[in-house]
């Protein structure tokens, strides 16, 4: 079971796509409903100033191009800026092949770096980035549908294309390899605002001693509230809730601090 940690976290995602504007190729940021819809948000420099003047602990920035990490220099150089003109934790995913992309990742100023489909086909990278970057520096990333029968299924492919591998079983394995976070999103509530699937969270959370990062539904800042309390995660992970709802990061984190619950409440 996940141990208790003091102060919860507070994750907004930039989910960027590659757009070519005025024959050059650059880094948009975009919100996905279901991992389907998307919708161009703006510049993710700007938007990562915003939130780090509002406090959050750390910005996930997933790439859902996918495209090979080793020829993106368009998502290496984006790295590069929100790594010196901002100061807040990065933690980079899409398009991670292999053990190099870590050091490519972390050289341009990322703190950690997120694996999805590569830790599927290739477990072993897990470990082999766990021994040479660090557990701290791997966060395995978990995309699930709900079935008829309402069982998560594990999907990949941008939660395209379902995977037969039992979710508990595969959260137990990545965390005995060398993984050293959890990011669990539900892509049938991504950017509803319906609310986080908290029992799969739980389910989770019970079955792993790392930390797990909920993700997909945020709607309310109650939501925050019930993913902390309800599912036992230690951060929450939102795109389309902080780009798009009234509430601000700073606003969520009073909600939250409110309700009795851990929050860095200043810098």
């Amino acid at each position: 079971m996940s141990e208790t940690r003091l102060k919860k976290r507070l994750v907004p995602k930039l989910l960027i796509k590659h757009r070519t504007i005025g024959g050059v190729e650059r880094p948009v940021l975009v919100t996905t409903r279901q991992f389907r819809e998307l919708l161009d948000v703006g510049d993710a420099v700007s938007q990562a100033k915003i939130y780090e003047a509002q406090l959050v602990d750390e910005l996930a920035v997933l790439n859902i191009d996918g495209t090979g990490i080793s020829d993106d220099e368009v998502l290496l150089q984006l790295i590069e800026r929100l790594a010196s003109e901002t100061f807040m934790p990065l933690t980079v995913g899409g398009g991670v092949r292999d053990v190099e992309d870590f050091s490519r990742l972390l050289e341009r100023g990322a703190d950690k770096v997120c694996i999805n489909t590569a830790a599927l086909s290739t477990p072993s990278i897990i470990s082999e980035a766990a021994t040479r970057f660090g557990a701290q520096c791997v966060v395995v990333s978990v995309d699930f549908r709900t079935d008829d029968t309402g069982r998560p299924v594990i999907y990949t492919g941008r939660a395209a294309t379902p995977i037969h591998l039992d979710l508990i079983e595969w959260v137990v394995r990545a965390t005995q390899a060398g993984a050293g976070e959890i990011l669990l999103t539900d892509a049938d509530r991504d950017g509803t605002g319906s609310g986080l699937n908290c029992a799969v969270g739980r389910s989770v959370a019970d079955a792993v001693p790392i930390p797990v990062i909920l993700s997909g539904g945020c709607g309310l800042a109650a939501h925050f509230v019930d993913g902390f309390e309800q599912a036992g995660a230690e951060a929450v992970a939102a795109g389309t809730f902080f780009c798009f709802r009234d509430q601000n990061p700073m606003q969520t984190r009073a909600h939250i601090r409110n309700a009795g619950i851990s929050i860095r409440m200043a810098t």
